[in-house]
């Protein structure tokens, strides 16, 4: 079977076909590994491209990152039980206070399709859940998010939290969401800002690329 196949399902947003190439892939020997770089994750950075050419919104987003997600579900055993090293490992959530979960974990399935392992803590997230799930995943990437503009300073306590604790690994910070601005994330020492699902993946890429 031609991968090339697989990843414009992928492209269209096709969960249902997605998954059946996926193991159809699978049965006639292509690799895990190959069929997650060659078809899926290239397929993620084509959603990108559109996404970032005004061609794609965020309906289309979310389609080819649910489709992503069930591909995903049926290789993670086979990339488990692999040397298969992802891009990076990174702890998404929204902060203390903060309920609104959508952005967030959309960006996180975007994140996933591109390679990264997430470890997805939810909403309303106190700071010292991220410094403990950095703490026993050794992630070298947290994302932080939050819609509600009473909740930036529980976003600038978390980050203070991450900077303040000795970490097993060198941490970056990335946050987003509608109240959250560039100059914010300077301000409050994050690594980086994205102001949607698709630049995130861009930055994080970016924050977790050898020096």
């Amino acid at each position: 079977m031609d991968l090339s196949i697989l990843k414009q399902a992928l492209i269209e947003g096709d969960d249902q076909t997605v998954a059946e190439l996926t193991r159809r892939a699978l049965n006639e020997d292509h690799s895990a590994e190959t069929i997650l770089n060659d078809a899926l994750i290239s397929g993620m950075e084509k959603v990108g491209e559109l996404f970032e050419q005004g061609e794609y919104f965020v309906p289309e987003l979310l389609l080819a990152a649910r489709a992503m997600q069930g591909a995903m579900e049926v290789l993670r055993p086979l990339l488990a039980a692999s040397d298969y090293q992802p891009t990076g490992k990174v702890v998404m959530g929204t902060v203390q206070g903060d309920l609104h979960d959508i952005g967030k974990k959309l960006v996180a399935m975007m994140l996933e399709g591109s390679g990264f392992e997430v470890i997805d803590l939810g909403a309303d997230v106190p700071p010292e859940r991220f410094v403990e799930a950095v703490e026993e995943s050794g992630a070298q990437l947290v994302g932080l998010s939050a819609l509600l503009t009473t909740t930036l300073p529980a976003m600038e306590a978390t980050v203070s939290a991450l900077r303040e604790t000795e970490l097993p690994t060198q941490v970056r910070i990335m946050i987003g969401g509608a109240p959250v601005t560039s100059r914010f994330a300077q301000d409050i020492g994050a690594d980086g800002y994205a102001p949607d699902a698709s630049n995130a993946v861009a930055l994080a890429r970016r924050l977790v690329a050898p020096d």
